[in-house]
């Protein structure tokens, strides 16, 4: 994405918040987004990791899609609202259950990824025939423009991107919203609802971008503040900037859309066959399926993988990754020193034959070589929350 100067930055409903905190401000997807707290990066990260984080996502792009004529039938409604975006995407949404959310990507005809998002069908039957979409900060109005135009006359796309978005984020995350909402921490995993609050009706999904059990929360923006507020007066919880959501999605090996993702790598590439459903894959009814299908029978250039190095010295995006004789392999696509492990670790492309766990593999770091080892994807155990019946499922 292209600099946007200072003054064409767009904000978002807790920015007062963020200045009163003494937040660093930065330039994010178009925003101006605190990176870190006085605390510091590594301070909200461990926080997050052993208590509550608080962090503002309002710059994310959350949306409704309705569908225009409702037969009153709930499941026929929802498949004719499914079948409207299943042709960018490779997940199952007719196969999503009321209140379930999937993570899914938008697809370019070659097999490429567009953008990874969520796509989430409401657990209220009134409301069936409607999906709840949140997509990424900076491809948000392309994503928005291509799902619009899926749409046609047959459903409208209404943003939602004005709103606050929070997301608290750690294992004491449950114990905060069952004070605030109690209905809300009955949630597992990737399912949400919509909750009558005093900060009138909330939209929380029980997910999150850190490994960490937490939650999602959509406020109207004239009450994103008092929320934000109403969250930081418990004890359990203390703000984090994008600098602590950064180590921490690093830790928990997700990938992050123009780094570890972009528009020539496909789903199976970057270790998301899970994304793939298995109804498309068989059906292969998506863009770039072709390519796709053979990727996921082990026809493959290069894998996504994990590397810890040795040392202390951070191994950053772009740095080049060869073999014990120099010839390079592949590169570095998101890199930093871990809080949880004490070293540097990265995601990065490697080529099958090499990417093997417990590989070894050398970056080029300003003209000197750092010697790592391919470890098993994430870095540190996710700790989401899932019920019996979800257990019994995975």
């Amino acid at each position: 994405m292209a600099d946007v100067p200072a003054e064409d930055l767009k904000t978002t409903p807790l920015t007062d918040r963020h200045i009163a905190l003494g937040g660093r401000m930065v330039p994010f997807g178009g925003y101006s987004m605190p990176v870190q707290y006085p605390a510091g990066i590594i301070a909200e990260h461990k926080w997050t990791r052993e208590h509550a984080g608080l962090f503002d996502v309002s710059h994310m792009g959350p949306s409704f899609l309705l569908l225009h004529e409702k037969t009153g039938d709930a499941d026929a409604d929802h498949h004719a609202i499914a079948a409207l975006v299943e042709p960018l995407v490779c997940g199952d949404i007719k196969g999503l259950k009321p209140g379930q959310v999937r993570y899914t990507l938008l697809l370019n005809d070659a097999g490429g990824t567009l953008d990874d998002l969520m796509i989430a069908r409401p657990a209220d039957p009134t409301w069936a025939g409607s999906l709840y979409i949140v997509v990424n900060a900076g491809t948000k109005d392309a994503d928005f423009a291509r799902i619009a135009a899926a749409a046609g006359d047959k459903a409208i796309l209404n943003r939602a991107d004005y709103c606050g978005l929070l997301a608290l984020q750690g294992p004491e995350a449950v114990g905060v919203i069952r004070d605030l909402v109690p209905a809300a921490a009955d949630l597992g995993f990737m399912t949400y609802g919509s909750f009558a609050s005093d900060f009138d009706t909330l939209v929380i999904s029980r997910s999150g971008y850190t490994g960490e059990d937490g939650f999602e929360i959509l406020v109207e923006p004239a009450n994103a503040a008092a929320l934000w507020d109403r969250l930081l007066a418990d004890e359990r919880v203390r703000p984090a900037g994008l600098g602590a959501r950064d180590s921490l999605r690093l830790e928990a090996g997700l990938p992050l859309y123009g780094h570890d993702l972009d528009e020539t790598i496909s789903p199976i590439e970057a270790g998301l066959d899970f994304a793939v459903s298995k109804r498309r894959r068989e059906a292969a009814d998506f863009p770039g399926a072709e390519r796709i299908v053979k990727e996921h029978a082990g026809d493959l250039k290069r894998v996504r993988v994990g590397i810890q190095f040795d040392g202390r010295l951070p191994v950053r995006e772009g740095a080049s990754l060869v073999d014990g004789a120099g010839r390079e392999m592949g590169r570095v696509t998101s890199g930093g020193f871990s809080p949880t492990l004490s070293a540097p670790i990265a995601l990065g492309f490697l080529p099958p034959g090499d990417a093997d766990e417990g590989a070894r593999v050398t970056a080029i770091v300003r003209d000197k070589p750092i010697l790592g080892t391919v470890v098993k994807l994430p870095f540190v155990s996710h700790r989401y929350f899932r019920k019996p019946s979800q257990e019994a499922k995975s």
